[in-house]
């Protein structure tokens, strides 16, 4: 069970020597989106974990092979 999202807002006259916080309850009743749900499974739990880790691989992979090739051209023999 979630707790229920609450919103603050606060507001402050100048011309008043009050201020004045009003806070309100929100509550949703609608079902997460088809993304959400997604989102939610693929980027909490041990899959999120497993999907970071192979995201790092991967981000090490490219900018090293952009790496290698920009080298390789850069200190290309003429």
């Amino acid at each position: 069970m979630q707790p229920p999202d609450s919103s603050v807002h606060y507001s402050r006259w100048d011309d008043s020597s009050q201020d004045q916080v009003s806070m309100a309850a929100v509550s949703s009743t609608e079902e997460p989106s088809c993304c959400q749900r997604i989102s939610r499974k693929l980027c909490s739990g041990k899959l999120g974990v497993a999907m970071k880790v192979l995201g790092g691989v991967v981000l090490f992979w490219v900018i090293f092979i952009l790496g290698y090739v920009t080298g390789y051209y850069v200190h290309k023999c003429k």
